[in-house]
């Protein structure tokens, strides 16, 4: 065995490696799966999403037809060694639940443990998790598993800053996402203290520009939303999205008039900015008030951490904004069998 130096504060504390059921199509093995010390928050439900399949691409992809020729090359097979997850970046941790999917499908017997959860902030220089087991399975599975910690802590991390700017309005992400990662993004959204928007095309209507103009208007698209779904017998949210004050008028005239779904009206580019820098919320808090309450409302466009708090102080129930996924800039995180040597590297390029 490899040993590492131990982790002198706070101590570890082992998870139990128990069965979790997932809330999206996740197929785990008898032998374990996610612990629910480490499942702070759970996943976003999904009808047809398969994380375990997508955790299996992404290992295949790595892998290719030959598998780690580096590692067979140069570890003896039968090597066991512990590694250390060191943050080298302050920011909010996410993926650990995951982690622990991705090492479970890669060796089961391996044994992982954390002394942060997901949804912890963890400082630069911080060991937060330890591996331990076979070296070949770890050095196989590393990769895969910091690429989703990285991104997913990313998105967390922006996603706390935008969340805490914007109360009391809640952040909202949308679907400009990464293909493929759609629901572990949204996962690190949640992780982040953010709230998800619509999962895809499936769970909820949202009326937007182009249904406005190819239906012929805003208020013909709204009566053939409800027309459709009382045909199909559909229970689901409906949201229209508005340019203009006029706009907002109309679909208020036609929620007071009519029995309709309309629950949330988005609010787009009502956020001006201005040549210094700043925005103005003008028109925004003219339209929360022309609403008063009478449907939700959600601020979308010029959506920055340096407009957020204005936008939030408007009166919007929701600010949407894509660049918590589309945009993000991974976390740090790195996962070494030699930690000290790690470190003494970390300190000399000022990332530990």
């Amino acid at each position: 065995m490899i040993s590492v130096s131990r982790l002198l504060s706070p101590q570890f504390y082992a998870i139990q490696r128990s069965l979790v059921k997932m809330s999206a199509s996740v197929t785990q093995t008898a032998a374990g799966g996610v612990s629910h010390g480490s499942m702070a928050i759970k996943p976003p439900s999904h009808p047809t999403y398969d994380l375990k399949a997508v955790i299996e691409l992404a290992l295949a992809e790595d892998a290719g037809d030959t598998g780690d020729v580096t590692c067979m090359a140069t570890i003896p097979f039968d090597m066991e060694v512990e590694a250390y997850f060191l943050a080298k970046e302050d920011g909010i941790v996410a993926g650990i639940a995951l982690a622990e999917m991705i090492f479970e499908q890669v060796d089961p017997s391996l044994k992982v443990e954390w002394m942060r959860k997901d949804g912890d902030y963890v400082h630069k220089g911080l060991k937060f998790g330890k591996v331990s087991g076979n070296a070949h399975k770890i050095v196989v599975a590393e990769r895969v598993v910091l690429n989703f910690m990285q991104r997913m802590s990313g998105i967390a991390t922006l996603t706390k800053l935008m969340a805490d700017a914007a109360y009391p309005a809640r952040i909202l992400e949308t679907r400009k996402t990464a293909p493929g990662l759609r629901l572990v993004d949204k996962w690190a959204v949640l992780i982040g203290g953010g709230k998800n928007h619509r999962m895809g095309l499936f769970d909820m209507v949202m009326i937007k520009d182009n249904h406005i103009s190819a239906a012929g208007g805003i208020l013909n698209a709204i009566r053939s939303v409800d027309e459709y779904l009382k045909q199909k017998n559909l229970e689901m949210d409906v949201e229209v999205e508005t340019r203009t004050l006029e706009e907002v008028k109309e679909v208020l005239e036609y929620v007071s008039g009519s029995k309709t779904r309309v629950t949330r009206i988005m609010l787009d580019n009502m956020v001006v900015p201005l040549e210094n820098g700043d925005v103005d919320v003008t028109m925004l808090k003219d339209a929360v008030e022309l609403i008063n309450g009478r449907v939700e409302t959600e601020a979308s466009g010029n959506v920055t951490i340096e407009t957020v708090h204005k936008i939030g102080q408007s009166g919007v129930t929701f600010i949407s904004s894509g660049a918590l996924t589309h945009s993000v800039k991974a976390l740090d995180i790195s996962l070494k069998i030699d930690t000290e040597l790690a470190l003494e590297v970390g300190r000399r390029t000022k990332r530990a």
